[in-house]
């Protein structure tokens, strides 16, 4: 199994590696990715070290699968060359989420929509990822008319950038700036760039992308996407309404029959996700589960995730994980 990494230098490249050793993913030969300026630099993968390689001769190595994690530009200039030399790529980038001919692949939700023809497969934006680990059950057995919420976002969805931005505040050191304005000690309601109607990009992916994985153009999203100087990924307060009335044991119930997903609420020892837990974990965690008594057949939850991991590269090595398991690569 030759497996590339693409923007293997890059913050999710690095935990992308982290992944497949820690998961074992059957790794025959690595190919690590970069652009020309990381090309000759050296990683390292289960202790052995492993040269970068451009574009071009990543794709002449014929990879098995690639896991692109450079950029929407990249994706939409270089995944294409790489299928049609016969690699399965799996994208990290917003480019082809929305492509009506691409599948959008939470493989705990909908795994088993993809197929060996499959040749460009888009992983889904890391807020929304969690996002809907949470609402699949409960869609299921509810079904979901709409949905409220709203984002902390941590600053590692920012990449490198972000991190050294908060760095150089917490610092007093000037240096370049991610955000318009300082994070370190403030709440920026600005996640990537605004769109004609008023909301931003990553507002308008929790809407969208919502949509498609859930496979129900019916349902109603709503959000606004909060940036917060938080390292250890994004929480989000999430309002539901329901067609149909529900328990909220049974709610309980459900999400913690859910793989992938922990329940931590419990008022009485103050159990509830928080990002600093939620770091360097797999899962999706759901808490502070309550009935919204404004109006019927609604609910409150938290959900928190590690953006990192099961927001980006754990689900992308969860959906090879599934090609390779169903001999669909």
């Amino acid at each position: 199994m030759k497996v590339a990494v693409v923007g293997a230098t890059g913050m999710v490249g690095e935990v992308m590696l982290q992944i497949l050793a820690e998961r074992n993913f059957p790794v025959t030969e690595l190919i690590p990715v970069a652009s020309e300026k990381s090309v000759g630099k050296e990683i390292e993968f289960k202790g052995k070290k492993y040269k970068v390689v451009g574009m071009q001769t990543a794709i002449d190595m014929k990879s098995d699968i690639a896991l692109f994690s450079a950029g929407g530009e990249t994706s939409l200039e270089w995944a294409p060359k790489f299928a049609e030399a016969g690699t399965t790529v799996i994208d990290n980038s917003s480019a082809w989420r929305m492509d009506p001919t691409k599948k959008l692949v939470v493989p705990e939700i909908n795994g088993s929509i993809l197929t060996k023809d499959d040749k460009i497969i888009p992983n889904a934006n890391c807020s929304t990822i969690q996002l809907v680990m949470a609402l699949a059950p409960l869609h299921k057995k509810y079904k979901i008319k709409r949905v409220v919420v709203s984002t902390y976002q941590s600053i590692t969805g920012t990449g490198l950038k972000g991190v050294q931005q908060l760095e150089n505040e917490y610092a007093g050191v000037q240096g370049e700036m991610a955000y318009k304005y300082p994070i370190h000690r403030n709440a920026i309601p600005h996640c990537d760039s605004f769109e004609d109607n008023g909301y931003t990009k990553e507002e308008m992916k929790l809407v969208r992308e919502t949509q498609k994985i859930l496979d129900d153009r019916t349902i109603a999203v709503t959000a606004t996407a909060v940036r917060v100087p938080i390292v250890g990924g994004h929480s989000e307060a999430v309002n539901v309404e329901f067609e149909n009335d529900f328990d909220v044991d049974e709610v309980r119930r459900l999400l913690h029959n859910t793989p992938g997903v922990t329940v931590q609420d419990n008022l009485d020892t103050f159990t509830y996700p928080m990002p600093l837990y939620a770091q360097g974990k797999d899962d999706v965690f759901v808490g502070r589960i309550r009935r919204d008594h404004s109006q019927p057949n609604s609910l409150n939850m938290w959900i928190v995730a590690d953006n990192l991991r099961k927001g980006a590269a754990t689900n992308t090595i969860q959906i090879a994980e599934y090609l390779v398991k169903n001999d669909l690569v």
